[in-house]
């Protein structure tokens, strides 16, 4: 290093002397090393140049040029090095590392996809052209899958090693099975209840007073922990009249009540079908409600209120739960018109039970446009600059009500039924400038700054198990521990997958690759409750998306292992790691068999999932995996589609024929997977890039 550094500046003193020779130019002082050369002329060929020097003679130019140019770039090639780096501190290293530097935007049908949105590709990137789309494939650890998925659409990426006739046979296969779930899953969707509501009234036909008490407790119990939505006892008075005197009910509570019923059923494992066609009804009728002509029912509290619902059940019944961030843009605009966005206290003649639901509202919508914008990969359109708003106040609902004149909350440490809310609004503005810094245009992500704000949303958790272990006694259920620490934790993927990627490579980054693994992990084994399991199951929006991640960071994490352990030879000798990871994928599996039997079309995660299982498998048998992989997806799609099968049942739903859907192509992998499916799923360049 010190030879190499000593060599430039004897070549740059030499180039100096040469140049200061055939200039001959008297009144210019030449220095070496960092000061700048100072200089006596006022013209402006009398300034320095880059190496410290002025502009070469036209004779010397051809030569000194050539030479400075050589130097410059041993110079800069010098700075870059590794070898420069060790000299670095600590700090300074860190310092230096950051992803995100050019952020890739893929237009993935009609929206776009950024850093923080699913988990892209891969560590070895080969860029290759997909004939049919503008948008490149990524091929590296599943280069594999890749290919097989290539050839199935007529897309090859030049994978000679899928053109063997038995293989050649699968890939056929694959494409026929793909068109049959296609077709399937399209006469499922056209069987459900759409927009077209057919019951105006919205009643609650065939459904007991005792089921839908059940309901609603399940609601308060859960969802309404965390974004806190209602008053309780000013809601069961709106709904005893409901049951006691329907047609006295106003529109807007009708909503309500509907819409407390339908999320509380999604707890409940044996919802019948005419209830889940009641549900869709219900929402796409409150859409409805909400997105026509302005009233003033709508600009309310209470018309607030069933928008905040509507939000919440298109998630969990996954009616259009993929564009919630949209719809959050318009809920933003209502709550800032209504002035939720000021504090009560600087309006005046506010009745305390009006401004505990302002703020408690405001808190929700927060918290809903920060999970929206981390699903989208868009900006949150918030700032703490535009609201000042203060937290609800540490209150049990039964402490005040209309009449209430003066409010005396707890504590902060004395626990409440709004205590979950508070604890997630002390990482809010943690968890905003992570979607700041991953969806902005122009950001850049130092891994100082990942750790920052890591250690921030980490101590966030901490405090939160900490408050929730020490008031168990208060009834706090598994399922609002669950979802508490779902909202916060997920955050972590995104923020170190960019690093993360690189932990095999650089062990300085291995911190990342820990963090997105255990929070992988973590989503996908949470406390056991079997009302959080059936809304991992079932659920669209943010909860399909936290199981997109996982399946990303472990598959990757999987075939990355196995890679590892083959090129050291360390295959046979350490498998605990690798079996814990089999482990996982095939868990994934089992939640992905059980989202299709609950509802989903989507055979995307069965399909990818076993693949890469088998991938794995092979390599560590030492097999050729072509073919293996494309068996798998084979037998994949041939159990989905039975399960896709079962969910028609024995309705006489339409066939594609005659609802004016015509069976698309195999052509392009964005039509093949038509039902919410394409290779970018899991291989955007995005996050893991």
């Amino acid at each position: 290093m010190l030879i190499a550094v000593s060599g430039i500046l004897a070549t740059k003193k030499y180039l100096i002397i040469q140049q200061r020779i055939l200039l001959d130019r008297p009144g210019v002082e030449y220095g070496i090393g960092p000061s700048q050369p100072q200089t006596v002329g006022a013209g402006t060929n009398d300034l320095p140049s880059p190496l410290g020097c002025n502009e070469l003679s036209p004779d010397a130019e051809p030569y000194l040029g050539e030479l400075l140019k050589r130097v410059q770039n041993l110079e800069q090639y010098l700075v870059s090095s590794a070898i420069h780096g060790r000299s670095e501190t600590g700090q300074n290293l860190l310092a230096r590392q950051s992803g995100l530097q050019e952020p890739q935007v893929i237009l993935n049908k009609t929206r776009t996809l950024r850093s923080s949105h699913w988990l892209g590709a891969a560590d070895e990137v080969r860029p290759t052209s997909c004939p049919t789309r503008n948008v490149p494939l990524k091929i590296c650890k599943f280069a594999p899958i890749v290919a097989c998925y290539a050839e199935t659409t007529g897309n090859s990426v030049g994978e000679a090693s899928f053109q063997s006739a038995e293989t050649k046979a699968l890939i056929n296969r694959i494409g026929v099975l793909l068109q049959k779930c296609k077709d399937t899953s399209r006469r499922i969707k056209v069987g459900r209840p759409h927009d077209h509501f057919s019951s105006p009234e919205l009643s609650l036909t065939n459904l007991s007073r005792e089921v839908a008490d059940k309901m609603v407790a399940a609601y308060f119990q859960s969802f309404e922990s965390t974004h806190r939505i209602l008053h309780m006892p000013s809601f069961m008075k709106e709904y005893w009249v409901f049951w006691d005197h329907p047609d006295s009910v106003a529109t807007d509570v009708r909503f309500k009540i509907l819409l407390v019923i339908a999320i509380g059923s999604s707890l409940h494992e044996n919802t019948d079908t005419g209830l889940r066609d009641m549900i869709y009804q219900w929402v796409h009728a409150a859409q409805t409600w909400l997105s026509g002509p302005l009233k003033k029912d709508r600009l309310e509290i209470s018309g607030l209120q069933v928008y905040c619902l509507t939000i919440i059940a298109r998630q969990v019944f996954c009616i259009g739960g993929d564009l919630v961030w949209m719809s959050m843009g318009s809920l933003v605009h209502r709550a800032m018109q209504m002035g939720l966005h000021r504090d009560p206290k600087h309006i005046p003649a506010m009745p305390v039970l009006r401004a505990e639901l302002r703020r408690r509202l405001w808190a929700t919508i927060l918290e809903m446009v920060v999970q929206s914008s981390l699903d989208a990969a868009m900006p949150p359109r918030i700032s703490f600059d535009e609201f000042d708003t203060e937290p609800p106040s540490n209150v049990d609902d039964n402490e005040f009500n209309e009449s209430t004149t003066v409010l005396h909350p707890h504590p902060r440490g004395t626990f409440t039924e709004t205590s979950l809310q508070l604890i997630l609004l002390d990482s809010l503005p943690t968890r905003l400038r992570i979607l700041q810094l991953l969806n902005g245009l122009h950001s850049e992500l130092s891994y100082e700054t990942v750790l920052a704000l890591s250690s921030e949303i980490s101590d966030a958790n901490r405090t939160c198990s900490n408050f929730v272990k020490d008031n168990e006694l208060y009834g706090v259920t598994a399922f609002s521990r669950n979802l508490l620490d779902y909202l916060v934790r997920r955050f972590l993927i995104p923020l170190h997958s960019s690093f993360a990627i690189k932990a095999r490579k650089n062990p300085l980054f291995h911190y990342s690759l820990k963090v997105c693994l255990d929070t992988a992990m973590a989503i996908i084994s949470p406390e056991p409750d079997d009302g959080f399991s059936r809304l991992m199951a079932i659920g669209g929006g943010m909860f399909r998306e936290g199981i997109r991640y996982a399946i990303t960071a472990i598959s990757m994490e999987l075939l990355a292992e196995v890679d590892a352990q083959l090129s050291e030879r360390t295959l046979h000798r350490n498998h605990q790691y690798r079996d814990f990871l089999k482990q996982a994928v095939r868990d994934m599996i089992t939640l992905s068999i059980e989202r299709i039997r609950q509802g989903e079309t989507n055979v995307k995660s069965h399909m990818f999932l076993s693949m890469v299982l088998v991938l794995a498998e092979a390599k560590e048998m030492g097999f050729a995996y072509e073919q293996k992989i494309a068996q798998a997806a084979v037998d994949s799609l041939e159990f989905c589609h039975g399960l896709l099968r079962d969910q028609l049942g024995t309705a006489n739903l339409p066939t594609p024929t005659n609802t004016g859907l015509t069976p698309a192509s195999l052509d392009g992998a964005q039509e093949v997977f038509g039902f919410d499916f394409d290779i970018d799923f899991f291989l955007s360049d995005t996050g893991f890039s």
